[in-house]
């Protein structure tokens, strides 16, 4: 089968297809075949090496912590419950693991991390959805917010921001995001409560426009200390990637794993049946051939993509 990896670490160039045997699922584990893969950040920091002491498996390793495809094969001690072989679903992967990550034709995973697709939509379109829709969950699942809260979201255009924004609404929350002018009316049909304008000045402004800080900061955007003082004394920051941000004013500081959440099937099911009643956006900025990965993540790591770039097999 092929498999779009790399054999070092580095820029885009070590990353290209390879030929590898197909695996077996074991215990409590469960086969994909893989037709759309979802490109994300995370992939471009596992291409240069940033997860290297992690890695469990041996080269090629393989990046994707998106999948979208059919249940191909089970392994022993495995209860599908509803969903049968060749059914359409999704899994969230971990592709420091043994088995590897998503870009590949065939793909290992526990059974507790695959959710049946969304009806009514792509593949392609179904493999935007795990990793950042869980990520989004986690999020707020840390900061356990009572409804009513008031939530600022930077980066609310991204993957995770858009989901984010709407997950907050569903939730019962107040939402303030971050927004270029062109963004506007995707922000607002998220859900958004306020839109303030992107970068360092995000949070002088939040405050002036909500009359007061808000109780929790979702950074998206990782402008860490340029934003903190959005967030009101004892309040709350969750950050996707571990940075500098100075412990102040009793705010608590949430570092979000979502590896954590990679076996919680029953969040990642919901997240999908949200999507089906169209409650969750799930956007396709482009969609190439796996062949073209190494183009996708150089793309993706230049910014200004709205929604994820799927590479197919």
């Amino acid at each position: 089968m092929k498999v779009i990896g790399l054999t070092e670490f580095g820029g885009p160039e070590v990353l290209g297809p390879h030929e590898v045997p197909i695996p077996e699922p074991g215990i409590g584990e469960v086969r994909i075949r893989v037709r759309a893969a979802a490109v994300n950040p995370t992939d471009v920091l596992f291409r240069s090496g940033y997860h290297a002491d992690q890695v469990q498996g041996g080269p090629p390793f393989v990046p994707g912590m998106d999948a979208a495809g059919t249940l191909d094969a089970v392994g022993d001690d495995v209860d599908l419950g509803s969903l049968d072989l060749g059914d359409p679903v999704v899994a969230i992967v971990v592709p420091t693991s043994r088995t590897g990550g998503a870009y590949a034709e065939y793909l290992i995973v526990p059974a507790a991390s695959v959710a049946r697709a969304p009806a009514g939509y792509s593949l392609v379109e179904a493999a935007t959805l795990p990793m950042n829709a869980m990520t989004a969950r986690m999020t707020l699942d840390v900061l356990d917010l009572a409804p009513g809260s008031t939530i600022a979201v930077t980066g609310s255009a991204g993957a995770y921001g858009g989901y984010l924004v709407q997950l907050a609404r569903l939730d019962g929350l107040r939402v303030v995001a971050d927004a270029s002018r062109s963004d506007h009316a995707l922000i607002e049909a998220m859900g958004a409560d306020l839109i303030v304008g992107r970068g360092e000045g995000f949070a002088t402004e939040a405050v002036r426009l909500n009359n007061g800080q808000v109780d929790a900061l979702a950074d998206g955007a990782l402008l860490g200390d340029h934003v903190s003082s959005v967030v009101r004394d004892g309040g709350q920051i969750a950050l996707v990637r571990p940075i500098a941000v100075r412990a102040q004013r009793d705010i608590r500081v949430h570092e979000i794993y979502v590896r954590q959440y990679a076996t919680r099937g029953e969040k990642l099911d919901r997240l999908c049946r949200l999507a089906e009643r169209g409650s969750l956006t799930l956007r396709v900025a482009d969609t190439v051939r796996a062949e073209d990965a190494a183009a996708a993540q150089k793309r993706l790591d230049a910014g200004g993509v709205r929604g994820r770039i799927v590479l197919t097999f």
